[in-house]
Formats: structure tokens, C-alpha cells, sequence
């Protein structure tokens, strides 16, 4: 398990995860880029509440996902039982 110690959005964090170096790297672009969208439009918002609307945000998407995916095996079963 690799260690990793990144800051992102201007906090300092340490970390263990058999994630691949380039999946940590995906995670951390992503969630600076979507901070740094949601700060621009924030107005006086606290660091705090950003992250807290970041987390939902990214909370949305994955429900989203997961409910697409769902979806889709369904439709992938159905597909199946018709097929000789």
C-alpha cells in the first residue's frame, strides 16, 4: 500500500491506498478543478461550505452513475433472455 501526502485546495493530507499513483493524481485534478469552479461562483462562502457543496456534488454524480449503470445491466439482462 503506497503512502501519499498531496495538498488539495490548500489543506495538507497523508494517506494510504493501493490506488495507482496516476488514479490519485485523476482524484486530486478533479477535485481542485471542480473546488475551483464552485469558489468562483461563491461569493463569500466559507471554505467549509464549499466543500461541503463539492461533496454533494461529486455525492450527485456518483447516485447519477449508479442509477445509469443499473439501468444499463437491466437493459443488458433484457437483451440477454431474448437472445437463443
Amino acid at each position: 500500500m503506497s503512502r501519499y501526502s498531496l495538498s488539495i485546495m490548500g489543506l495538507d493530507i497523508s494517506f494510504k491506498t493501493d490506488a495507482t499513483p496516476e488514479r490519485v493524481e485523476a482524484a486530486r485534478g478533479l477535485l481542485e478543478e471542480r473546488y475551483e469552479i464552485l469558489s468562483k461562483n461563491a461569493g463569500d462562502l466559507s471554505k467549509e461550505k464549499l466543500l461541503t457543496f463539492l461533496a454533494l456534488s461529486l455525492a450527485d454524480d456518483y447516485l447519477v452513475n449508479v442509477a445509469e449503470l443499473d439501468r444499463l445491466e437491466e437493459k443488458i439482462g433484457e437483451i440477454l433472455e431474448k437472445t437463443p
